[in-house]
């Protein structure tokens, strides 16, 4: 029998094998070692509770042990474990049609297994678009800088956070990246809906610099979030959604983080009155995290140039695990509680009610904005509100540790912008009791009130 340190000593063994994602090495580092979650809580294996503020990767909007959930997965396993959707099965279909009730049209979706892959099908997708109309040379897929696509080389090479692609370019050719509508550190004067208006001016006048026929689409978060939670004015948006129609440009809403009630509506690209965009990509709340999933839907009229006769027109893409039928069967349960729930009316109630008193660390020296829509928010912490000298790294570390030190888990914009990973994010579980948020406003502030 092992006695209590043998055995703490087999676990450190074999966490050493573990490759953690985004963590510089440090042997010295403390690991927390999660073994139970129940709601926007988990539990380490010493015992200590932490309140997870953001929700994991942003995914985990109906927080911990929803056993509804865990029951639709196990119940479809036991009926079809697997099957490929170069076929059919029932989840896929449901789900399918499900999320173009929800995105307001006529909408075919294209399963994979994450947001990365979701932009990647969406990229192809786009470029065979233009090629099977008439447009061959429509190829370039246009970003913001600031803005976050994914992982895998292609939406990283869409991804415009220089720190994240350092030693992995050159990137894919054919992206290109505009400035953003970043108000707070604009290059322009004017208020901040006149400062966004014309960063969208730069998007009109790059596909013009670059030439409108070879310009296939655009991507955007409706909120930049990894980037430092950038809202921008809702102008800004229907502006970007005029001038793609324009230029025959496709509009790439990427939801994979505002979706799914995060921001106080289904889909964050619906706080814009009259924007439809071409494509839409989403992930992570779309099965709250609990099994991985991601979707591209794709308006009808686009999808039909896929169904011209010749062997090149089709849509020659697989994944192998894409619409997985358990993830399809987790994703509609978890819609289903969504709806019945009305977590998106809760997330503006509690959004405005709650969340909203973190406004008041503006008073403090060291907060230089505080940025939020619903769910999201981001306070981005400087030197000192005259010069907006991004808060040095050391000072932000110590706001983090000393959250966690209370059992709070925050996130910051980490691997982002050379120098100006200074913003803090907070983005709790869509399902947060008005306990939860109190403790989390309460820790917070008294950390960033330390400084």
């Amino acid at each position: 029998m092992k006695t209590e340190r043998e055995m703490n000593q087999v676990v450190e063994k074999e966490a050493s094998l573990l490759w953690n994602a985004m963590h510089r090495y440090n042997p010295e580092a403390e690991q927390v070692v999660a073994v139970k979650g129940e709601g926007s809580w988990f539990t380490d294996e010493s015992g200590k509770r932490y309140l997870d503020g953001v929700s994991g990767l942003w995914c985990l909007n109906l927080g911990h042990g929803r056993e509804e959930i865990a029951d639709a997965a196990a119940e479809q396993m036991k009926n079809l474990s697997y099957f490929p959707l170069t076929m059919n099965h029932q989840p896929a279909i449901k789900l399918a049609a499900k999320i173009s009730e929800l995105l307001g049209g006529k909408y075919q979706t294209f399963f994979s297994n994450s947001g990365s892959e979701a932009n990647e099908t969406a990229f192809k997708i786009a470029r065979q678009y233009h090629n099977q109309t008439g447009n061959p040379q429509k190829y370039k897929v246009i970003s913001r800088y600031r803005g976050y696509h994914g992982s895998t080389l292609g939406a990283l090479s869409a991804t415009a956070q220089a720190n994240r692609r350092v030693k992995y370019d050159p990137g894919v050719p054919g992206f290109l990246h505009v400035y953003p509508p970043y108000s707070y550190r604009s290059i322009f004067d004017g208020s901040p809906e006149e400062s966004d208006l014309k960063a969208a001016q730069l998007l009109e006048e790059m596909i013009n610099w670059e030439g409108e026929e070879t310009v296939a689409a655009f991507i955007m978060e409706p909120f930049i979030s990894g980037g430092g939670v950038i809202v921008p004015s809702m102008k800004y948006i229907q502006r970007v959604a005029e001038i793609c129609k324009k230029y025959n440009v496709l509009l790439i809403m990427d939801e994979v983080v505002s979706g799914y009630g995060r921001t106080g509506k289904m889909f964050g690209f619906k706080h814009a009155a009259g924007v439809q965009p071409d494509i839409v990509t989403m992930a992570k709340g779309l099965t709250s995290g609990y099994l991985p999933l991601g979707a591209t839907a794709v308006k009808s009229e686009i999808y039909d140039v896929f169904r011209e006769t010749g062997k090149d027109s089709h849509f020659r893409h697989v994944s192998t695990y894409g619409g997985h039928p358990a993830a399809c069967a987790v994703a509609l349960k978890n819609i289903e509680i969504i709806e019945r729930e009305n977590i998106v009316e809760r997330v503006r109630t509690l959004a405005e009610s709650k969340l909203a008193d973190l406004h008041q660390l503006m008073d403090h020296k060291n907060v230089g904005e505080v940025r939020q829509i619903g769910f999201l928010l981001g306070i981005e912490m400087v030197e000192d509100k005259q010069s907006k000298l991004p808060l040095a790294d050391a000072k932000l570390a110590e706001v983090i540790g000393l959250c966690k030190e209370k059992g709070l888990i925050i996130g910051k914009n980490g691997d982002t912008v050379p120098g100006q990973n200074n913003v803090i994010i907070v983005a709790p579980p869509l399902t947060s009791t008005e306990e939860d948020l109190e403790f989390l406003i309460d820790t917070l502030e008294s950390a960033i009130r330390s400084l």
